[in-house]
Protein backbone atom coordinates (compact mmCIF):
# COMPACT_ATOMS: atom_id res chain seq x y z
CA UNK A 1 0.00 0.00 0.00
CA UNK A 2 2.80 2.57 0.68
CA UNK A 3 6.31 2.90 0.04
CA UNK A 4 8.55 3.73 2.93
CA UNK A 5 11.51 6.45 1.85
CA UNK A 6 10.95 6.02 -1.94
CA UNK A 7 12.75 9.46 -3.90
CA UNK A 8 10.25 11.50 -5.18
CA UNK A 9 11.49 14.43 -7.66
CA UNK A 10 8.68 16.27 -8.16
CA UNK A 11 7.69 16.23 -4.08
CA UNK A 12 9.35 19.72 -3.53
CA UNK A 13 8.24 21.49 -6.01
CA UNK A 14 4.66 19.85 -5.57
CA UNK A 15 5.35 21.60 -2.08
CA UNK A 16 6.26 25.05 -3.41
CA UNK A 17 3.93 25.35 -5.49
CA UNK A 18 0.79 24.70 -2.82
CA UNK A 19 2.84 26.73 -0.38
CA UNK A 20 2.79 29.59 -3.11
CA UNK A 21 -0.99 29.16 -4.04
CA UNK A 22 -2.09 28.61 -0.70
CA UNK A 23 -0.72 32.24 0.43
CA UNK A 24 -2.44 33.98 -2.79
CA UNK A 25 -5.39 32.54 -1.99
CA UNK A 26 -5.91 31.20 1.55
CA UNK A 27 -9.55 30.75 1.56
CA UNK A 28 -9.25 27.68 -1.48
CA UNK A 29 -10.73 24.31 0.00
CA UNK A 30 -8.26 21.47 -0.61
CA UNK A 31 -10.22 19.97 -3.88
CA UNK A 32 -9.57 23.37 -5.55
CA UNK A 33 -6.39 23.98 -4.83
CA UNK A 34 -4.64 20.23 -5.68
CA UNK A 35 -7.27 21.03 -8.81
CA UNK A 36 -5.27 24.61 -9.66
CA UNK A 37 -1.99 22.54 -8.89
CA UNK A 38 -2.95 19.70 -11.48
CA UNK A 39 -2.52 17.37 -8.98
CA UNK A 40 -4.79 14.97 -6.92
CA UNK A 41 -5.95 15.54 -3.15
CA UNK A 42 -3.60 13.03 -2.28
CA UNK A 43 -0.88 13.85 -3.59
CA UNK A 44 -1.33 17.92 -2.16
CA UNK A 45 -1.32 15.88 1.13
CA UNK A 46 1.89 13.69 0.41
CA UNK A 47 3.85 16.97 -0.22
CA UNK A 48 3.40 18.15 2.88
CA UNK A 49 4.16 15.03 4.74
CA UNK A 50 5.74 15.51 8.20
CA UNK A 51 4.75 19.02 8.28
CA UNK A 52 0.72 19.73 8.70
CA UNK A 53 0.12 15.74 6.88
CA UNK A 54 1.15 12.85 8.59
CA UNK A 55 0.95 9.54 6.77
CA UNK A 56 -0.96 6.66 8.25
CA UNK A 57 -0.59 2.67 8.73
CA UNK A 58 -2.99 1.56 6.19
CA UNK A 59 -4.63 -0.74 8.49
CA UNK A 60 -7.76 0.46 7.65
CA UNK A 61 -10.52 -1.77 9.23
CA UNK A 62 -8.50 -1.11 12.44
CA UNK A 63 -8.58 2.35 12.31
CA UNK A 64 -12.13 2.63 11.88
CA UNK A 65 -12.85 -0.15 14.71
CA UNK A 66 -10.93 2.36 16.98
CA UNK A 67 -12.80 5.81 16.30
CA UNK A 68 -15.49 4.94 18.75
CA UNK A 69 -13.56 6.35 21.83
CA UNK A 70 -13.31 9.98 20.39
CA UNK A 71 -17.11 10.55 21.00
CA UNK A 72 -18.74 12.71 18.03
CA UNK A 73 -16.78 13.59 15.22
CA UNK A 74 -18.05 14.68 11.89
CA UNK A 75 -18.10 12.31 9.25
CA UNK A 76 -17.97 13.69 5.44
CA UNK A 77 -18.26 11.68 1.81
CA UNK A 78 -18.22 13.45 -1.45
CA UNK A 79 -18.17 13.08 -4.75
CA UNK A 80 -17.63 16.22 -7.71
CA UNK A 81 -20.71 17.09 -7.09
CA UNK A 82 -22.43 16.79 -3.85
CA UNK A 83 -20.79 16.40 -0.29
CA UNK A 84 -22.54 14.78 2.50
CA UNK A 85 -21.61 15.96 6.33
CA UNK A 86 -23.22 14.01 9.12
CA UNK A 87 -22.08 14.54 12.98
CA UNK A 88 -21.76 11.33 15.27
CA UNK A 89 -20.08 8.59 16.61
CA UNK A 90 -18.83 5.53 14.49
CA UNK A 91 -19.88 2.44 16.23
CA UNK A 92 -21.45 -1.18 14.92
CA UNK A 93 -19.08 -1.44 12.60
CA UNK A 94 -18.56 -5.05 10.56
CA UNK A 95 -16.65 -6.00 7.95
CA UNK A 96 -17.75 -9.30 5.61
CA UNK A 97 -16.14 -10.65 2.16
CA UNK A 98 -12.49 -11.01 3.88
CA UNK A 99 -12.88 -7.15 4.75
CA UNK A 100 -13.41 -5.78 1.25
CA UNK A 101 -17.31 -4.69 2.66
CA UNK A 102 -17.35 -2.45 5.86
CA UNK A 103 -20.56 -1.33 7.19
CA UNK A 104 -21.30 1.49 10.23
CA UNK A 105 -24.89 1.42 10.89
CA UNK A 106 -25.70 4.31 13.72
CA UNK A 107 -28.93 6.06 13.92
CA UNK A 108 -25.84 9.13 13.22
CA UNK A 109 -23.30 7.69 11.11
CA UNK A 110 -24.44 5.18 8.05
CA UNK A 111 -21.89 4.13 5.74
CA UNK A 112 -21.07 1.76 2.95
CA UNK A 113 -17.49 1.35 2.75
CA UNK A 114 -15.59 -0.62 -0.53
CA UNK A 115 -12.24 -1.38 0.89
CA UNK A 116 -11.27 -2.56 -2.32
CA UNK A 117 -10.75 1.12 -3.28
CA UNK A 118 -9.20 2.78 -0.30
CA UNK A 119 -5.29 2.76 -0.56
CA UNK A 120 -3.38 5.57 2.34
CA UNK A 121 -4.34 7.57 4.83
CA UNK A 122 -3.47 11.31 6.22
CA UNK A 123 -3.86 12.58 9.59
CA UNK A 124 -4.41 16.87 8.52
CA UNK A 125 -4.07 19.99 11.13
CA UNK A 126 -4.98 22.86 8.93
CA UNK A 127 -5.24 25.68 11.45
CA UNK A 128 -7.93 24.55 14.29
CA UNK A 129 -9.39 21.85 11.69
CA UNK A 130 -8.03 18.05 12.55
CA UNK A 131 -8.84 15.16 10.31
CA UNK A 132 -8.41 12.09 9.25
CA UNK A 133 -8.66 11.56 5.25
CA UNK A 134 -8.89 8.39 3.24
CA UNK A 135 -7.58 8.15 -0.55
CA UNK A 136 -7.97 5.84 -3.52
CA UNK A 137 -4.96 4.79 -5.61
CA UNK A 138 -5.22 7.75 -7.80
CA UNK A 139 -5.29 10.15 -4.97
CA UNK A 140 -9.14 11.22 -4.62
CA UNK A 141 -10.83 11.47 -1.35
CA UNK A 142 -12.95 8.70 -0.43
CA UNK A 143 -13.80 9.82 3.13
CA UNK A 144 -12.72 12.36 5.72
CA UNK A 145 -13.17 12.12 9.68
CA UNK A 146 -13.11 16.03 11.47
CA UNK A 147 -12.89 16.30 15.08
CA UNK A 148 -15.59 18.76 16.39
CA UNK A 149 -15.55 20.60 19.77
CA UNK A 150 -17.40 17.36 21.17
CA UNK A 151 -14.74 15.05 20.46
CA UNK A 152 -12.22 13.74 23.17
CA UNK A 153 -9.15 15.44 21.85
CA UNK A 154 -6.96 12.99 24.09
CA UNK A 155 -8.15 10.33 22.38
CA UNK A 156 -7.64 11.82 19.08
CA UNK A 157 -4.34 12.64 19.28
CA UNK A 158 -3.73 9.02 20.96
CA UNK A 159 -5.08 7.08 17.43
CA UNK A 160 -2.94 9.60 15.57
CA UNK A 161 0.18 8.74 17.74
CA UNK A 162 -0.44 4.60 17.37
CA UNK A 163 -1.00 5.08 13.67
CA UNK A 164 1.41 7.41 12.60
CA UNK A 165 4.01 6.54 10.41
CA UNK A 166 7.65 7.80 10.62
CA UNK A 167 7.75 11.88 9.05
CA UNK A 168 10.17 10.27 5.93
CA UNK A 169 7.40 7.61 5.21
CA UNK A 170 5.86 8.74 1.45
CA UNK A 171 2.77 7.14 -0.46
CA UNK A 172 2.86 6.42 -4.04
CA UNK A 173 -0.38 7.20 -6.40
CA UNK A 174 -1.43 5.91 -9.91
CA UNK A 175 -1.06 9.29 -12.32
CA UNK A 176 -4.30 7.71 -14.41
CA UNK A 177 -7.26 8.98 -13.77
CA UNK A 178 -10.72 6.82 -13.66
CA UNK A 179 -13.28 8.26 -15.93
CA UNK A 180 -16.57 7.15 -16.58
CA UNK A 181 -17.37 6.22 -20.19
CA UNK A 182 -19.80 8.37 -21.51
CA UNK A 183 -22.69 6.49 -22.68
CA UNK A 184 -21.34 3.26 -24.04
CA UNK A 185 -24.27 1.54 -25.77
CA UNK A 186 -26.45 -0.75 -24.96
CA UNK A 187 -24.83 -4.44 -25.66
CA UNK A 188 -25.71 -5.73 -28.13
CA UNK A 189 -27.71 -8.76 -27.05
CA UNK A 190 -29.88 -6.37 -24.95
CA UNK A 191 -33.20 -7.37 -24.73
CA UNK A 192 -35.85 -4.77 -23.55
CA UNK A 193 -38.60 -6.74 -22.91
CA UNK A 194 -37.31 -9.42 -20.36
CA UNK A 195 -35.25 -6.25 -18.88
CA UNK A 196 -38.70 -5.00 -17.98
CA UNK A 197 -39.96 -8.48 -16.84
CA UNK A 198 -36.71 -9.18 -14.37
CA UNK A 199 -36.95 -5.78 -12.91
CA UNK A 200 -41.06 -6.12 -12.24
CA UNK A 201 -40.11 -9.13 -10.49
CA UNK A 202 -37.51 -7.67 -7.98
CA UNK A 203 -38.63 -8.00 -4.35
CA UNK A 204 -35.97 -5.61 -2.29
CA UNK A 205 -34.08 -2.72 -3.58
CA UNK A 206 -30.68 -4.32 -3.10
CA UNK A 207 -31.60 -6.90 -5.89
CA UNK A 208 -31.34 -3.93 -8.44
CA UNK A 209 -27.40 -3.30 -9.40
CA UNK A 210 -27.49 -7.32 -9.46
CA UNK A 211 -29.96 -6.79 -12.24
CA UNK A 212 -28.09 -3.72 -13.85
CA UNK A 213 -24.88 -5.88 -14.01
CA UNK A 214 -26.68 -8.96 -15.48
CA UNK A 215 -27.88 -7.48 -18.25
CA UNK A 216 -24.93 -5.46 -18.73
CA UNK A 217 -26.26 -1.57 -18.01
CA UNK A 218 -25.37 1.48 -16.79
CA UNK A 219 -28.08 2.61 -14.25
CA UNK A 220 -28.46 5.66 -16.51
CA UNK A 221 -29.31 2.95 -19.74
CA UNK A 222 -31.86 1.61 -17.86
CA UNK A 223 -33.87 4.30 -16.67
CA UNK A 224 -34.22 5.22 -19.93
CA UNK A 225 -34.84 1.53 -21.14
CA UNK A 226 -37.03 0.20 -18.38
CA UNK A 227 -40.44 2.44 -19.71
CA UNK A 228 -42.28 5.39 -17.70
CA UNK A 229 -44.32 2.47 -16.03
CA UNK A 230 -40.83 2.67 -13.52
CA UNK A 231 -38.82 5.42 -14.21
CA UNK A 232 -39.51 8.64 -15.26
CA UNK A 233 -37.29 12.20 -16.02
CA UNK A 234 -37.09 15.16 -14.12
CA UNK A 235 -35.67 18.47 -14.17
CA UNK A 236 -31.76 19.14 -12.13
CA UNK A 237 -34.28 21.52 -9.59
CA UNK A 238 -36.05 18.23 -8.62
CA UNK A 239 -33.97 17.25 -5.64
CA UNK A 240 -34.59 20.63 -4.75
CA UNK A 241 -38.15 20.75 -5.13
CA UNK A 242 -38.40 17.32 -3.38
CA UNK A 243 -36.10 18.68 -0.25
CA UNK A 244 -37.73 21.61 0.11
CA UNK A 245 -41.70 19.76 -0.27
CA UNK A 246 -39.98 17.75 2.87
CA UNK A 247 -38.94 20.22 4.68
CA UNK A 248 -42.18 22.24 4.60
CA UNK A 249 -43.93 18.95 5.39
CA UNK A 250 -41.54 18.04 7.96
CA UNK A 251 -41.46 14.32 5.94
CA UNK A 252 -38.16 12.39 6.63
CA UNK A 253 -35.74 11.23 3.64
CA UNK A 254 -32.79 9.66 3.30
CA UNK A 255 -30.04 11.28 1.57
CA UNK A 256 -27.73 9.20 -0.17
CA UNK A 257 -24.15 10.59 -1.41
CA UNK A 258 -21.29 8.01 -2.67
CA UNK A 259 -18.47 7.00 -4.70
CA UNK A 260 -16.37 4.23 -5.17
CA UNK A 261 -15.13 3.53 -1.85
CA UNK A 262 -17.34 5.17 0.24
CA UNK A 263 -21.50 5.54 0.57
CA UNK A 264 -23.13 7.87 3.32
CA UNK A 265 -26.35 8.23 4.32
CA UNK A 266 -28.64 10.72 6.57
CA UNK A 267 -31.79 9.12 7.59
CA UNK A 268 -33.94 12.00 9.35
CA UNK A 269 -35.44 15.36 8.62
CA UNK A 270 -34.04 18.18 6.46
CA UNK A 271 -35.11 21.73 7.71
CA UNK A 272 -32.09 24.96 6.58
CA UNK A 273 -32.31 25.24 3.05
CA UNK A 274 -30.01 27.90 1.59
CA UNK A 275 -28.84 28.40 -1.76
CA UNK A 276 -25.04 30.16 -1.94
CA UNK A 277 -23.45 30.59 -5.16
CA UNK A 278 -23.32 27.85 -7.12
CA UNK A 279 -24.44 25.21 -4.17
CA UNK A 280 -27.73 24.41 -3.32
CA UNK A 281 -27.09 23.66 0.51
CA UNK A 282 -29.04 21.36 3.90
CA UNK A 283 -27.75 23.47 6.96
CA UNK A 284 -28.79 21.51 10.12
CA UNK A 285 -26.92 20.81 13.42
CA UNK A 286 -26.35 16.88 12.86
CA UNK A 287 -26.06 17.21 8.88
CA UNK A 288 -25.07 19.22 6.03
CA UNK A 289 -25.52 18.70 2.27
CA UNK A 290 -23.92 20.34 -0.06
CA UNK A 291 -25.22 20.65 -3.69
CA UNK A 292 -23.76 21.30 -7.29
CA UNK A 293 -27.15 21.59 -9.06
CA UNK A 294 -25.79 23.10 -12.24
CA UNK A 295 -23.73 19.87 -12.82
CA UNK A 296 -26.60 17.45 -12.75
CA UNK A 297 -27.26 16.01 -16.08
CA UNK A 298 -30.20 13.74 -15.40
CA UNK A 299 -32.41 13.47 -12.97
CA UNK A 300 -35.21 10.41 -12.74
CA UNK A 301 -37.85 9.67 -10.52
CA UNK A 302 -38.00 5.53 -9.71
CA UNK A 303 -40.19 3.30 -9.18
CA UNK A 304 -38.88 -0.46 -7.60
CA UNK A 305 -40.59 -3.64 -6.52
CA UNK A 306 -40.33 -4.79 -3.14
CA UNK A 307 -42.13 -7.26 -0.67
CA UNK A 308 -43.34 -4.09 1.13
CA UNK A 309 -44.53 -2.65 -1.71
CA UNK A 310 -43.51 0.15 -4.09
CA UNK A 311 -40.20 1.85 -3.00
CA UNK A 312 -39.45 5.55 -4.59
CA UNK A 313 -36.43 7.92 -5.32
CA UNK A 314 -34.72 10.41 -7.44
CA UNK A 315 -31.58 10.05 -8.32
CA UNK A 316 -29.00 12.57 -9.90
CA UNK A 317 -26.09 12.06 -12.06
CA UNK A 318 -23.27 14.02 -13.72
CA UNK A 319 -22.45 14.19 -17.47
CA UNK A 320 -20.78 10.72 -17.18
CA UNK A 321 -23.60 8.99 -15.88
CA UNK A 322 -22.39 8.86 -12.01
CA UNK A 323 -24.62 8.96 -9.50
CA UNK A 324 -24.72 12.22 -7.78
CA UNK A 325 -27.00 12.04 -5.03
CA UNK A 326 -30.42 9.61 -4.38
CA UNK A 327 -33.75 10.34 -2.18
CA UNK A 328 -35.58 8.27 -0.93
CA UNK A 329 -38.41 8.92 2.04
CA UNK A 330 -37.02 7.10 5.13
CA UNK A 331 -37.97 3.55 5.87
CA UNK A 332 -36.99 0.09 6.85
CA UNK A 333 -36.86 -3.23 5.91
CA UNK A 334 -40.58 -4.58 6.77
CA UNK A 335 -41.91 -1.36 6.56
CA UNK A 336 -43.89 0.27 3.83
CA UNK A 337 -42.75 3.45 1.99
CA UNK A 338 -44.32 6.87 3.42
CA UNK A 339 -47.44 7.69 1.53
CA UNK A 340 -45.91 11.57 2.54
CA UNK A 341 -42.73 11.31 0.46
CA UNK A 342 -44.28 9.23 -2.71
CA UNK A 343 -46.64 12.06 -3.10
CA UNK A 344 -43.70 14.64 -2.74
CA UNK A 345 -42.03 12.67 -5.74
CA UNK A 346 -45.44 12.79 -7.98
CA UNK A 347 -45.70 16.23 -7.36
CA UNK A 348 -42.11 17.41 -8.41
CA UNK A 349 -42.00 19.36 -11.60
CA UNK A 350 -45.37 19.47 -11.24
CA UNK A 351 -45.93 15.39 -12.67
CA UNK A 352 -49.29 13.33 -12.62
CA UNK A 353 -48.62 9.43 -11.79
CA UNK A 354 -51.34 8.54 -14.44
CA UNK A 355 -51.32 4.82 -13.87
CA UNK A 356 -48.16 4.42 -13.19
CA UNK A 357 -47.90 1.27 -10.17
CA UNK A 358 -47.50 3.52 -7.13
CA UNK A 359 -50.17 5.85 -8.06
Amino acid sequence: MTDMKLHTPTRQAQLEAYQALHTQEPNLRARELAARLGISEGELLACRQGQDSWLLRPQFQTLLESLEPLGEVLALTRNAEAVHERRGIYRNLSFSGNGRMGLVVTPDIDLRLFMEHWHCAFAVTEGERDSLQFFDPQGTALHKIYRTDETDAGAWAQLVARFRLPADSEVLFDPIRLNAPVDAGLPADFEQTPFRRDWAALSDVHQYHALLRRYGLSRTQALREIGEEWAWPLSPRALRQALQRAADGQCEVMVFVGNRGCIQIHSGPVEHLLETGPWFNVLDPSFNLHLREDQIAEAWAITRPTSDGIVTSIEAFNASGDSILTLFGKRKPGIPELQQWREIVFAVDNLKPGNRPCA
